[in-house]
Order: structure tokens, then sequence, then C-alpha cells
């Protein structure tokens, strides 16, 4: 191998439409290896030796459940903070050290760390807010939770065929329920053990649900069983891939906020949630220093790309008003663990212990 290549210049079709294929529709059957590889007209030793290598080249960073936080009761928030930018490195240090900071970015803008901050049921959220903003000595915090949700989730076109002003519907899976008033489930014990398990990477095995069973004591089609409740009761938004972006070629990400008047809230966000570019597409709220109403994250091969789909947006939907936020660097990057040791130490080193009436 070529010490200078790339790690997506290693990558055939047969990968690309294998890494799309796992993001977009991964098969929830006993064998969903063995699915793939019908799909794509190869063996299931072949998808499993693919994804390996694909794993090791750091294309893929993880294969797992993706779950609803709000609908398992956690509250979440985005937040843009006003660091000195002499010491925003070990202010988003302390910050990424919270168990519900999943998404941690240095971003050009006054507004130049941004964050995403969830809390378990039943905790106050602000009081978590609260000591970020203190220990990492913001000048100020703004919590920017979720209005209205017009489409959630990332799907990186490996086989490169997708324009800037491309169209996609957006499924049931990227406009889950998510309302702040969502009451916590109900959960057995098996239910949160299976949450545990699923949140961990799919093992490449020809049975992977029966090896993630064994770990919790139960069979292959038990879990299914509880990935498909969890799917109807919405508390599952999918199985799927998560990429690494810069790895798989997408070396520019950008956060596109529009100024869009109310009245024109419920047309326009729908419309630009429509693009296929668009990853991420929120109504949040506004600020008397920050006006913008929708937050689109826009991903690309290069910054070129995000660009032309920024272009494309505000020439069909007539919004001039509007900024283009770059991800200058990744603090930190993963998926939220759910009902986890971590968030009773970080609670206690943190938090005053509530005082008994």
């Amino acid at each position: 191998m070529n010490a200078d290549s790339r790690p997506e210049d290693q990558l055939d079709d047969v990968d690309k439409a294998l890494l799309n294929a796992v993001q977009w529709d991964f098969p929830l059957v006993e064998r969903p290896y063995d699915a793939l590889a019908e799909r794509l007209g190869v063996s299931e030793g072949e998808v499993l030796e693919r994804l390996a290598r694909v794993k090791e080249l750091g294309v893929l960073r993880q294969l797992s459940a993706i779950f609803d936080t709000r609908a398992l009761g956690y509250n979440s928030a985005l937040i843009a903070a006003k660091l000195d930018p002499d010491h925003i490195d070990q202010a988003a240090e302390t910050i990424s050290a919270h168990p519900g900071v999943s998404h941690n970015y240095k971003r050009n803008h006054e507004y130049n760390l941004w964050y995403t901050l969830a809390t378990p049921p039943n905790e106050d959220f602000d009081a978590h807010l609260d000591v970020l903003h203190t220990t990492s000595g913001a000048r100020v915090t703004r919590k920017l939770p979720t209005l209205v949700l017009y489409k959630i989730g990332v799907k990186l076109d490996m086989t490169g065929t997708t324009s800037a002003n491309a169209k996609a519907e957006v499924l049931a899976h990227e406009q889950p329920e998510r309302r702040p008033d969502m009451a916590a489930p109900e959960l057995s014990d098996l239910e949160v053990a299976a949450i545990s398990i699923l949140q961990d990477d799919l093992p490449l095995v020809e049975l992977p649900f029966a090896a993630q069973g064994e770990r919790i004591g139960v069979d292959g089609a038990t879990v299914l069983e509880l990935v498909k409740s969890f799917k109807d009761r919405k508390l599952l938004r999918r199985l799927a891939a998560v990429m690494n972006h810069r790895s798989a070629g997408f070396k520019a990400n950008a956060m596109g906020v529009w100024a869009v008047p109310e009245d024109q809230l419920p047309k326009i966000g729908p419309q630009m949630a429509g693009f296929a570019a668009v990853s991420h597409c929120y109504r949040r709220p506004t600020y008397d220093d920050w006006p913008y109403t929708v937050f689109t994250m826009v991903h690309g091969r290069s910054a070129r790309d995000c660009e032309a789909t920024i272009d494309a947006i505000r020439t069909e939907t007539g919004v001039d008003e509007h900024a283009l936020l770059w991800s200058i660097k990744e603090y930190k990057k993963t998926r939220l663990r759910y009902f986890t040791a971590e968030w009773d130490a970080w609670r206690d080193a943190n938090l005053p212990a509530p005082t008994s009436a």
C-alpha cells in the first residue's frame, strides 16, 4: 500500500455500495451480512472481510443502534459558546469530559465552540449546563434546543453521484418524534441491558445479534425482537453505520444557519431538509445576537461542495440572510452512551448532592 494514498482511494465500487447500504438500509434479520451480500451479489464472507477492512482503514467508525435521545427520556440541546480563543482547547477538554457531550467542535464564528449536551431522565439540564459554562470559562453560553426537527440522518454518498442541488425524500426515521414534553419510557431490566449492548459495535460475525445476546443471557431472536420493539415505539431510529467523514473523503462540513421569517418556517424548513446533502435540519430559538431560526448541516468532499449546496438552498428558498460556520477542529464525536455509570461519576464530582426534605 502506498504510504501517501488516502483511505478513500483504496475503496472499490463494491466497498462504496456496501458502505452506502450499511448507512442507509441495514437489514434487521438473523444474518444481516448475508442479506447484504445477496443484495450486492457477493458472498457473506466477502461482506465481512470488506467491513473489517474499511474499519481498519478508518473509513467506517461504528455500526450500531441509533437511539432517539428524547424518546428515551433524556433532555438535549445544541450549545453555542463564546470562548477566549487562547483557551478554547482547554475549555473544550473540560466540556468533552461530560458524558452527555457527544459532539464538540471549534467553528469560525464569534460563537466559536459548539457542542451537543444531553442529560438523563429527571435531571436538571440547566444545572449541568451551568457547570460547563462556569468551568469552561465561557464568556457567553447559548442554549439552542430543537424546536422543530425537520430531518436528522447522515448519509454520505460514497459513490459521488449526488449533485449539490439533489433532492431526497425525508424518511420516517429521519423525522423521529422528539417533543420536549416526552416522558421517560418505562423500561424493563432486560430492555436496559439490551440498550447497553446495542450501543456497542455490531460484531462482524455471521450471527451478530446472537453474539450480542450471549452477553445478556438471551438468544439472537430475542435481541432482534427487542430491536424491532424499540423501533416500533420510536425509541430507536435505526441501526446503521457511522462514517469517519474525513477518512471517507468528506473533508468539509459546514453549518448553514438561516434567518427564515417565522411565517415561512412551515414551508421553508421542510424544503431545506429535502436537499440530499443536508444531513440535519432543525428550527432553533433566536437571541438578540443570533437571528437564525433554521440550522442545516452539510457535508462535502470539499468546501466548494458545501458552498454549492448552501447556494442551491439560498437560490431555491430565496432566504438571503444566512451564515456559514465551518468546522475548524473536532474535539469529540461519539455516540451518546445511555444508562452508564459515567453519569454517576460526573454528577458526584460536579453537582451538589441533593438535600433531603
